[in-house]
């Protein structure tokens, strides 16, 4: 292994150049290799093993597993059930429908593993009835697009997986029993803000229930969420591993929601099963070339530079995790979360498990996943935020300016995880050990 400047700006410039240009991330990361692979005269089938390599780990089967019970779920109507579910328990505050959607999302989160999903299932039905309802639409936007992010720290995660993938194989069931006292922070956080919002703004308090109305929501929605408790509880107890929990929800869902809440035919697998094979290739595909890309950066002695570069400039614990979280969101403002996960997750690991920070690579992980996600949420790319402000039908810019609230308090939480280990590790340090 060498450094060699023009490699290096190869593989780097090659990759940021294609970027610009909007080209899909796995062409990037796959051309930007292979180029730097002939100029450094290494064999482009050494690439192409790499790539295989990649996708060949036992560890990602729980990915289709869980975009495809997501699928099965958003498609069958589990999000209306969430929502009305979240209602009972806490419409009634003022602002009620900004508690409902932050709730729900939580809930859904846990099911689908997925902001996106979460926005375009939940948003679909909840940003057009706060508008409704004399909600503002950049706030409706707002907390639905920031509570969505609530699902990538909240098991399932199929961030989580990539990010265990990533790193050389960290356990998925202790990633995702690190993610469940975050996620909740994150939601707790998120209503209280948002109820500060709706008292100055005097939004609408929302709708009560009768005793017999409660009791049938109730009844109505255990079958969907227990979905999320045969995933999480089978972890937890351990009767289940993470890819086991995974196959077991697909089953529970399928049943679920074709032969109990009935809202789609059958036929309408074929649907989803093309849905769960689009998003499934695309994220192998970048897999794949991100393990061409990370093989080039290690040939060439990235990683090592980048940590001898944050190690020059200082050698202090709270400085060198402020530096890392400023370069992950800067990072997350241009890039997809994947990639962004698959990329710099092996450069950084070395560097905040050094004994000058001593940070454990589960902590680092939720503390990646809640940064990343902000991102999913800023422009240029923020994939969640033109989701939102899209359904809204309001401009990317309005939405970015009102979410300024909600920024300060997702950072807020990014700090506690990051400076306040017992946050993410009580609960895997108690279940695994440490």
């Amino acid at each position: 292994m060498t450094t060699d400047p023009i490699g290096i700006f190869i593989l780097i410039g090659l990759f940021i150049i294609f970027v610009l240009m909007k080209m899909p991330i796995a062409f990037s990361l796959g051309i930007a290799s292979f180029a730097s692979a002939l100029y450094m005269g290494i064999s482009l089938g050494t690439i192409t093993q790499r790539m295989v390599k990649g996708v060949d780990s036992f560890s990602l089967l729980a990915i289709p597993f869980f975009i495809l019970a997501g699928e099965i779920m958003g498609a069958g109507g589990i999000s209306d059930r969430l929502i009305k579910l979240a209602d009972l328990l806490i419409g009634r505050m003022r602002g009620g429908l900004a508690m409902v959607n932050i709730l729900s999302s939580m809930f859904f989160g846990g099911i689908s593993g997925s902001a996106v999903a979460d926005t375009s299932s939940i948003g679909a039905m909840m940003i057009p009835m706060m508008k409704k309802k004399g909600y503002d639409a950049d706030y409706s936007v707002c907390v639905t697009i920031s509570s969505a992010c609530e699902g990538i720290l909240i098991p399932p995660s199929h961030n989580m997986i990539i990010y265990a993938a990533a790193v050389g194989g960290l356990s998925v069931g202790k990633l995702f029993m690190a993610g469940l006292v975050p996620g909740v922070l994150l939601t707790f956080a998120l209503m209280v803000v948002s109820y500060i919002i709706a008292i100055r703004k005097n939004y609408p308090k929302g709708d009560t229930y009768t005793f017999k109305e409660g009791v049938k929501i109730i009844v109505d929605s255990i079958l969907g969420i227990f979905t999320a408790v045969l995933i999480i509880g089978g972890v937890f107890t351990g009767i289940f591993t993470a890819i086991e929990s995974a196959a077991v929800a697909c089953v529970w869902a399928f049943i679920v929601t074709f032969f109990v809440y009935r809202e789609i035919k059958l036929s309408s697998f074929w649907g989803i099963l093309k849905r769960t094979l689009r998003t499934l290739a695309m994220v192998m595909a970048v897999i794949a070339a991100s393990q061409a890309f990370g093989y080039m950066m290690t040939v060439l002695r990235i990683p090592s530079l980048i940590t001898n570069a944050l190690f020059t400039v200082t050698n202090n614990k709270i400085v060198l995790l402020l530096l890392i979280n400023l370069s992950l969101m800067a990072l997350g403002c241009m890039m997809d979360m994947a990639p962004l996960i698959l990329i710099t997750a092996p450069i950084l690991l070395p560097v905040v498990t050094s004994p000058a920070i001593g940070m454990d690579p589960i902590q680092f992980g939720i503390m990646m996943m809640l940064n990343l996600s902000v991102g999913l949420l800023t422009p240029p790319v923020g994939t969640v935020l033109f989701v939102g402000s899209s359904i809204a039908g309001i401009k990317i810019e309005q939405t970015a300016k009102a979410m300024m609230p909600f920024y300060i308090t997702m950072l807020v939480v990014l700090m506690l995880l990051t400076f306040v280990p017992a946050f993410s590790m009580t609960i895997p340090n108690i279940m695994f050990g440490k």
